[in-house]
């Protein structure tokens, strides 16, 4: 620790948000009303938590580096605020969350995927996510069909969550600066939740967008998937005790299907989330 404050860890993603006016703007877009617990995800020094804190009925704050923890706990000692927060020491993603109703983040960027999913995973629903990536995750976040950023993770989110871009923000407001610009999205989970196995979804998307261009037809064709495919249909009518057919095709099968929903000659890069659905 120097006598000016805390040295950031830029392994952990330590890049503070000092600019006020961005701090503000992103404690406004989340639209907090006096009765909101919130959970903010790596508070750092606390500079979007003191303003939190004026306006909601409780804080928590997940945070990595007991030194920073120290940081925003002294920074509160003495103040109205101070009961109203509750700082949980800890990895973000080894934590079991409370409940909340809204999240606000300036998020280390290394684990942006993974804590959108832990997010929109958590039962009950929050309200509201605002939280800060690094640009070109953002714009994945938002893309749409035919965006050049357009890929798996744009359809996962946009199948769970009404997600939008609602700021840029330069490095230049943070210490220290990062390498990359960012920008805030905030996500509203759909509630309820769309009655879809996540899991067979994913692992359909993961087949579609290895080769976006291509048409379904020809990424259900290589060796690797229908290898995939088979072993997983045999396991299912082995659980199910289904014979399987001794002329058993799954290539047949499985081109079948796709003639069927007319989807055999569509690519995934020009495709919506209905489609996707079909």
């Amino acid at each position: 620790m120097r006598a000016f404050g805390p040295i950031f860890n830029k392994d952990l993603g330590q890049h503070i948000l000092k600019n006020p006016l961005v701090a503000q703007g992103i404690v406004d877009k989340a639209g907090l009303v006096a009765s909101d617990t919130v959970l903010e995800i790596g508070p750092g020094t606390g500079n979007l938590t003191v303003r939190i804190l004026q306006q909601c009925k409780k804080v928590v704050a997940v945070e990595m580096d007991p030194r920073l923890a120290a940081e925003l706990q002294k920074r509160v000692n003495g103040t109205p605020d101070q009961r109203k927060l509750n700082i949980m020491l800890g990895d973000f993603m080894k934590t079991e969350l409370p409940y909340f109703d809204v999240c606000i983040s300036n998020t280390p960027y290394q684990i942006s995927s993974v804590l959108v999913f832990k997010l929109l995973a958590h039962r009950p629903l929050f309200r509201t996510a605002v939280l800060m990536f690094q640009r070109e995750f953002a714009l994945r976040l938002v893309a749409k069909p035919g965006d050049d950023l357009y890929c798996r993770l744009s359809v996962n989110v946009q199948l769970l969550a009404k997600v939008d871009h609602i700021m840029k923000v330069g490095k230049n407001n943070f210490r220290p600066p990062p390498k990359v610009e960012s920008s805030v999205v905030r996500l509203e989970p759909k509630n309820p939740p769309p009655p879809v196995n996540f899991q067979e979804f994913d692992g359909l998307l993961r087949i579609l967008f290895t080769r976006k261009h291509k048409m379904f037809a020809a990424n259900f064709k290589q060796t690797s998937v229908l290898a995939m495919l088979e072993q997983n249909y045999k396991t299912y009518c082995s659980a199910h005790e289904i014979m399987v057919e001794a002329d058993f095709d799954i290539k047949a099968k499985v081109l079948d299907i796709l003639e069927g929903t007319t989807m055999s000659t569509v690519r995934a890069a020009k495709c919506d989330l209905d489609d996707f659905l079909k």
